[in-house]
């Protein structure tokens, strides 16, 4: 087949694009979506089997008409190392080039410190990169705190500040991707999950405070600098506390296990994911009060972020899930009476996000999947195969 230059790999770049957005499509949705001949979809097709990126199976038969094929991952083709780095633990997947998740693993910290944690992803990365060589070309990584070109600006749930997190990678000729993790959860779900197909959507998590992102089509708002969706850090709360970020009022502390135990006349938590989830087991009506103003103060923040960015839908996940179940109506009279009355006849929903938990893994794979089937990437791609 006649080699194919570097500018003529855009229509390929679009067609891995959907294979990774749309996993398990046929040709012939591709053919359909991208507006291509038939001709033109196999000629594609074939070219990114030659180079190792595509390869093709027969699809389930539909009745009569031509038969197709679905588009999957060559077994030889590139994928990434997606890792998730949490309070008490961290994990990582590899993903091929339609998002799948492969080869899961889960650890925890056995100690928090910055130097400790980051040489046991750099092991991981070392350890990818022997079992997959060449194969492996980005390493994502999701980070609870604020990150601003790979560096980690404030984590205050890890008692972490700036931070150069490039040692991951440092020497190994392998692209590092950081970002937050509640942000990229909302591009999981914007891609393929709650908010497909939303043009405009905001995603929430809550775990240890609350974060979250502003989607247009698909791509993160992340601002000047990067650090864009601190909405945790927004001063809806009672000014009188100071935030671990230094801040005062902040809305994390109002929507966690730490606003939970202020509620209950108790000491802050160490691990306040654990003891929300402790709250949310109890019956008595102090539990039940705490938890009722903790989901009011949920509530209340959406709407502001609502009449702020006039989203299609708004997508929750982490511990806001099971909060706003706890106290449904105390959620509804909040979200509702902190809308501007043009929002409330049609409400934007307010949906369960789809990827629990993997969503930071699924974000930070998208995003090196963006890289890795543009134009560039596929002809140099093409170039070494």
């Amino acid at each position: 087949m006649t080699p194919v230059r570097r500018g003529q790999w855009q229509t390929a770049s679009d067609v891995l694009t959907q294979v990774a957005r749309r996993p398990g499509i046929t040709r012939a949705a591709v053919a359909r979506t991208l507006r291509l001949s038939t001709g033109s979809a196999t000629e594609v097709t074939a070219r990114l089997r030659d180079v190792h990126l595509l390869t093709e199976v027969p699809a389930p038969s539909q009745g009569r008409g031509r038969p197709t094929t679905l588009l999957r991952p060559h077994p030889k083709g590139p994928v990434v190392l997606a890792l998730d780095l949490r309070q008490s633990s961290w994990r990582s997947a590899v993903v091929a080039l339609d998002g799948s998740l492969q080869h899961q693993e889960s650890k925890r910290h056995r100690s928090r410190r910055p130097q400790v944690v980051l040489n046991n992803l750099r092991r991981e990365v070392e350890q990818t990169r022997q079992r997959y060589g060449g194969r492996l070309q980005i390493v994502s990584l999701a980070v609870p705190g604020t990150i601003r070109d790979n560096h980690l600006m404030q984590a205050p749930t890890l008692e972490w500040a700036e931070l150069d997190l490039a040692p991951v990678t440092a020497g190994l000729g392998l692209p590092l991707l950081a970002g937050n993790d509640a942000t990229l959860s909302g591009v999981a779900e914007a891609r393929t999950g709650a908010a497909a197909g939303a043009g405009t959507a905001v995603h929430l998590i809550v775990e240890v405070g609350i974060g979250g992102t502003l989607l247009i089509d698909g791509v993160p708002a992340q601002g000047a600098s990067g650090a864009g969706g601190e909405y945790g850090h927004m001063p809806l709360g009672d000014r009188s506390r100071t935030c671990p970020c230094g801040a005062r009022g902040c809305w994390d502390l109002e929507i966690d296990g730490r606003a939970l135990a202020r509620h209950l006349k108790q000491p802050t938590p160490d691990d306040p994911v654990s003891y929300t989830e402790e709250v949310l087991q109890r019956t008595d009506r102090a539990a039940h009060s705490a938890v009722t103003k903790v989901v009011a103060a949920l509530g209340s923040g959406i709407a502001g972020l609502v009449n702020a960015h006039d989203p299609d839908v708004v997508t929750i996940g982490g511990l806001a899930i099971p909060l706003r179940a706890a106290a449904e109506g105390s959620f509804e009279k909040a979200y509702q009476e902190g809308l501007m009355t043009f929002h409330r006849s049609a409400p934007p929903p307010v949906l369960a996000a789809t990827h629990q938990p993997d969503g930071p893994l699924r974000g930070a794979a998208a995003l090196a999947l963006d890289q890795l089937t543009s134009e560039p990437a596929i002809a140099a791609w093409a170039a070494r195969h």
